[in-house]
């Protein structure tokens, strides 16, 4: 099986609990207000939110995929973190057979916080995602967070 990690930091001046309360805990509602081309809707088929939750998350015109459903791994408010995997979905397409994401948000001196975010991305066989691949994913992950913090900052 085939296992390709990727790390991405962003800093930010919002503080870290302001951030994990909307980018995390308020963000099914915050996305789709914010970023309606990216993420359309976001709706909780199973759970209350917390660890085993599964969610079904629309995604808007301009992205190439029409859906996902994603389960919670782990909601650690005290220590600003949340995991999570996809399920199923159309971005699941071969050699893809899953993938998860671990988010950590670390306070800064300044009063902001960096946004630690890790993609683990597991493929059927020895295949390894293109590096090509993880970068657009990437551009396409800055751009709505960018998206999300101005937002935040400004309100």
């Amino acid at each position: 099986m085939g296992v390709t990690t990727y790390d991405m930091e962003v800093e930010t001046a919002v503080p870290a609990a302001k951030l994990y309360q909307s980018f995390i805990l308020d963000g099914d509602t915050l996305f789709p207000k914010v970023a309606p081309q990216a993420m359309k809707s976001v709706e909780i088929l199973e759970g209350d939110g917390g660890a085993g939750t599964i969610k079904l998350i629309t995604f808007g015109e301009g992205s190439q995929f029409k859906s996902v459903k994603h389960k919670i791994d782990e909601v650690d408010k005290d220590n600003l973190s949340y995991s999570y995997s996809i399920i199923e979905g159309d971005i699941l397409v071969d050699p893809l057979e899953s993938i998860s994401y671990h988010i950590k948000l670390v306070p800064t001196d300044q009063g902001g916080c960096i946004l630690k975010h890790q993609s683990i991305y597991t493929c059927k066989g020895d295949v390894k995602i293109a590096e090509e691949d993880i970068k657009k994913g990437k551009e396409k992950a800055q751009g709505l967070f960018k998206a999300i913090e101005a937002y935040l900052l400004a309100n």
